[in-house]
């Protein structure tokens, strides 16, 4: 016959507890954790460890001490850890090899923490990616780019690729050009946007501003632009520098560069070289004739 008391006495009231003690555990255990990093967060801060080292073994703290307490749910709860430890050993054999490129993202963020290209707060190029560096994680990093998106990079991409840290030096340098018209006196150019240029907000002072020729196109010549600046300045510097070539250009009252052409009439039009007349015969106004082939259609009647 079937025995509720029993049932509940027996199986329903113990289990029940293990469940609540878990909970319970999971919680604590979740406190305890949080206090934990944020303490030893605190004890590097103050010892003024590197930024990223020290949120690097904060993120792999709180993943030991998680899985521990996992562990420590399942002994409660009366599940033998020994075997579980033993099948977690095998799985994460299993796991490891199918997941090799998740260990090798974990191989290179230690190698990052390490050789130290960059640290958090340097602007990168990395992984086909440009942005500031906000985290250096177990298996990504993570950047902010310059429109304000969060992108997690695979560690093992960063590290394998090319990478350019624009904060490593102490300025960087700004490419602009100036198109000028035939007619613009191009040392009078050079000297009046050096001059402007050098009053630009900070636009460091050595290097020098450099404004040389750069080359010369059918429009006229093209100056090369080059102000030097922090690189958190540089999108400020870039706009501003373009602001004072239009403003010096029209201060000086340049020219709009246009492209000359020059149209050669054909031989037998007024103004054709001389000699070639005899090539074409003359056009008899009135006479009913027809233009030569090669002629301009709109060439006045000799």
């Amino acid at each position: 016959m079937f025995d509720l008391d029993k049932l509940v006495n027996d199986y329903l009231v113990p289990f029940g507890l293990k469940i609540v003690m878990a909970v319970v555990i999971w919680i604590i255990g979740g406190i305890v954790i949080n206090l934990v990093a944020r303490l030893v967060r605190g004890a590097m801060t103050r010892r003024h460890i590197d930024p990223t080292l020290v949120r690097y073994t904060e993120s792999s703290l709180r993943i030991a001490l998680r899985i521990a307490l996992i562990l420590s749910i399942l002994s409660v709860c009366g599940i033998e850890t020994t075997s579980f430890a033993a099948l977690l050993a095998a799985a994460g054999i299993a796991i490891g090899a199918a997941w090799s490129g998740l260990l090798s993202n974990f191989a290179s963020g230690i190698f990052l923490i390490v050789l130290r290209p960059f640290k958090t707060g340097d602007m990168i190029s990395a992984g086909g990616v440009t942005g500031v560096v906000e985290e250096i994680g177990l298996f990504v990093t993570t950047l902010t780019t310059a429109d304000n998106l969060r992108v997690y990079v695979g560690n093992t991409k960063v590290f394998g690729d090319n990478i350019t840290v624009y904060d490593a030096n102490a300025y960087r340098r700004v490419d602009l050009t100036a198109q000028l018209a035939h007619t613009v006196d191009v040392q009078d150019a050079v000297a009046r946007l050096k001059a402007r240029v050098a009053q630009i907000p900070n636009v460091v002072e050595k290097p020098g501003v450099d404004v040389e020729i750069l080359e010369f196109n059918p429009s006229g010549p093209v100056l090369a632009v080059r102000p030097y600046c922090h690189n958190r300045d540089y999108w400020q510097v870039y706009f501003d520098t373009n602001k004072a070539i239009a403003e010096v250009g029209g201060t000086a009252h340049w020219p709009v560069p246009a492209t000359r052409q020059i149209l050669m009439p054909p031989p037998g039009v007024p103004g054709a070289p001389a000699g070639a007349a005899s090539a074409v015969p003359p056009i008899v106004p009135g006479a009913g004739g027809t233009a030569p082939a090669g002629t301009l259609p709109n060439a006045p009647a000799s």
